[in-house]
């Protein structure tokens, strides 16, 4: 259901308070740059590690004060219904839990008390600086709880703070839709019952060159072509060459950014070489993509396994790609994710991407159509944006009139060229 935020109103403020654990307490995961609590104490993470463990840090508060530093009430307005108000909360610093105890409220019943103190060496924050910044004229915006339907594992929200405008409608797909008359077949399998080893009896391994592209679930460098095990294999789900087929397992948000149209971030810490997501939409024969009215979600797929200089001594230690690029006569196909996709589509371009596509083969052993998975090329804080290099080339792209089109790159990186294409 879409929301649109109407104002604030700010209530309350103390140094250190006294308050009581709410077990049960509603808690409002509004989206906004504050530091993401999941992923505290990680050293590989921009959020500093809590010094005490008692340290409870950003805008999943745990702790419902009655008298907290700051809180807000946002009033939202649901069609049809009244407004209705929703608690959420500002960051204040970070706060140790001290002297904890027990209030007795009756004779056979308690509640928990604590003391929270505030950490020193922290930037002040002025109740009165920030009512005199807040507006009170009401705000756009909109949230929906999740564009997927339910067709994902977990729900993707989206939410647009500039305007009253909502993602691009689209049937929404968890698994690539291949063409009828291009179904694959099983692929080859292993017989490892007991787990995959670098073995030579492994046939996976063999596909892969004699070596496993995983450890421990991350992906050790870019390849051209990974074989994962797949249906047809003896090796149990938790297999260490099982990773991208399991799918998704972070949690996702789709955004309304300031110049660059809608984007996709992240609300949890991602690891470098951590599989992230896969790119979903219709399957089609390059002509048939070509003639498509819209360009815009067009992804090439598993016509480009000898373009990348490095790739060279690994194609021919994969045996399905050392015979070299196919003279002329294979079909080519494309994923097209314009009318029917997942929320990857809404994933920008970067010069300087945080995210790289991987050709992967799990379901069927056809190298014309893999998957395109995404892993992180480094660790990725939560809350910031995911983007990847649409890689097109300038003066390469035309119209359907053959004209070359060009267009300007909004990502902002000090790499930026200044062109998409």
């Amino acid at each position: 259901m879409s929301r649109s935020l109407l104002r604030y109103c700010l209530i309350g403020k103390t140094p250190e308070c006294h308050g009581r654990r709410r077990r049960n307490a509603q808690l409002h995961n509004a989206p906004n740059k504050i530091t993401n609590p999941d992923a505290r104490g990680d050293p590989r993470s921009s959020n500093p590690p809590p010094p005490h463990p008692g340290t409870y840090v950003g805008y999943r508060l745990i702790i419902a004060l009655d008298r907290s530093f700051f809180h807000f009430i946002a009033l939202l307005n649901e069609p049809g219904d009244n407004s209705q108000p929703l608690i959420s909360y500002v960051y204040s610093g970070l706060y140790l839990v001290d002297k904890p105890g027990v209030e007795k409220v009756s004779e056979d019943q308690g509640v928990s008390t604590f003391q929270l103190r505030r950490m020193a060496r922290q930037k002040r924050i002025d109740k009165y600086d920030v009512l005199k910044t807040r507006s009170t004229e009401p705000l756009d915006g909109i949230f929906v709880g999740d564009i997927s339907g339910g067709h994902e594992k977990m729900p993707i929200s989206a939410i647009n703070t500039i305007s009253n405008e909502y993602p691009m409608a689209l049937q929404y797909m968890s698994q690539i839709q291949y063409p009828l008359k291009y179904q694959p077949g099983p692929p080859s399998g292993c017989d490892c019952v007991s787990g995959c080893s670098l073995s030579k009896k492994c046939a996976c391994a063999a596909k892969n060159g004699g070596a496993f592209p995983f450890n421990r679930m991350r992906l050790l460098e870019d390849m051209p072509l990974i074989y994962e095990c797949g249906p047809s294999c003896k090796c149990p789900p938790t297999c260490p060459n099982r990773v991208s087929q399991h799918g998704m397992k972070l949690r996702f948000q789709v955004f309304k950014t300031k110049s660059m149209g809608w984007g996709v971030r992240c609300l949890d810490f991602i690891q470098s070489g951590s599989f992230v997501c896969e790119y979903i939409g219709e399957l089609l024969e390059d002509q048939e993509a070509q003639e498509r009215v819209s360009d815009e979600y067009l992804f090439a797929v598993g016509n480009n396994y000898y373009d990348v200089s490095h790739w060279e001594d690994l194609c021919k230690k994969i045996p399905s790609l050392q015979n070299g690029p196919t003279e002329g006569g294979e079909i080519v196909f494309t994923i097209d994710a314009v009318n029917q996709g997942n929320f990857v589509r809404f994933i920008n371009h970067s010069c300087s991407p945080n995210l790289f596509p991987q050709y992967v083969l799990y379901d069927h052993d056809d190298k014309r159509m893999p998957h395109i998975m995404f892993f992180a090329s480094e660790d990725i804080p939560p809350l910031k944006e995911l983007s990847y290099d649409y890689n097109y080339a300038e003066d390469k792209v035309h119209d359907a009139d053959g004209n070359i089109k060009k267009k300007k790159c909004f990502c902002g990186s000090v790499e930026c060229t200044g062109r998409l294409y």
